[in-house]
């Protein structure tokens, strides 16, 4: 112990080095499994839906008019909590997955619906974006389609 305190005072910048980089490697870990939970990717995403999955989109309304996974229901993140209980009627013990545009969002969501008492809840890996980026279909709302004068 004598040996690390004597390189240490003898080596600052080399031993603020390398606690700084194992700092920077904690935090990416924690960043990464707090995006990570429940994670889904798209393919699996897409046998649970034909399974009977509820798809819950929590972006807001006018992002959802504009594309969204099909069969999927609106529910911004910061309405969830209030329309939780709604859903567990009917969702508690069934597949639920959750999405936003990068992924940050439904795993937020999917761990608030796990505290909350659903035993199926899944994030979508990646969002939205994840989705696009397989190629997959887009639904848009009949809404949309009026804003744009179609």
């Amino acid at each position: 112990m004598q040996q690390l305190l004597e390189y240490a005072g003898h080596h600052p910048y080399l031993v603020a080095g390398a606690v700084v980089a194992a700092v920077v490697v904690i935090l990416y870990e924690l960043r990464a499994r707090v995006q990570a939970f429940a994670a889904l990717n798209s393919m699996q995403a897409v046998r649970l839906m034909n399974q009977g999955a509820l798809v819950l989109d929590l972006r807001a309304k006018d992002s959802f008019e504009a594309g969204h996974i099909a069969e999927a229901r609106n529910v911004p993140a910061a309405t969830l909590p209030a329309e939780a209980d709604a859903l567990a009627k009917k969702w508690r013990d069934k597949n639920v997955i959750t999405y936003s545009d990068d992924g940050r969002e439904g795993a937020n969501a999917a761990r608030t619906l796990a505290k909350l008492g659903f035993t199926k809840v899944f994030n979508l890996e990646g969002g939205l974006n994840a989705w696009l980026k397989d190629n997959l279909p887009l639904a848009k709302s009949a809404g949309a389609n009026k804003q744009l004068g179609k």
